[in-house]
């Protein structure tokens, strides 16, 4: 199921970012991750759905399903996390309230 990164991929992931910080400074970086996170498991869901004629057969893959979007996200996180602790000094300066 894994893809290969494609020349706009971060670009895309930015552009979400981009609207989460604009939404942050009214709302709170809480709420929108909040909101974030159901938008993608909505969409994942959504995409998941669409490879499927049937119900049934969705529903025979969920398992596999959860699993693989699950270890996408762990790895993402882990590896996001990873560049946050190697960078804090200069990603997290005083006052800055961006991703």
């Amino acid at each position: 199921m894994a893809q290969e990164i494609d020349e706009q991929f971060y670009e895309r992931a930015d552009a979400h970012i981009h609207l989460s910080n604009e939404q942050a400074q009214s709302i709170g970086r809480g709420k929108v991750s909040a909101s974030m996170m159901y938008a993608t498991a909505r969409f994942n869901a959504w995409v998941s759905a669409t490879g499927f004629s049937e119900k049934e057969q969705m529903a025979s893959t969920r398992q596999e399903t959860i699993e693989y979007f699950v270890e996408q996200y762990r790895s993402m996180l882990e590896s996001n996390l990873d560049d946050y602790i190697s960078n804090f000094e200069s990603y997290m300066q005083v006052g800055d309230t961006n991703v």
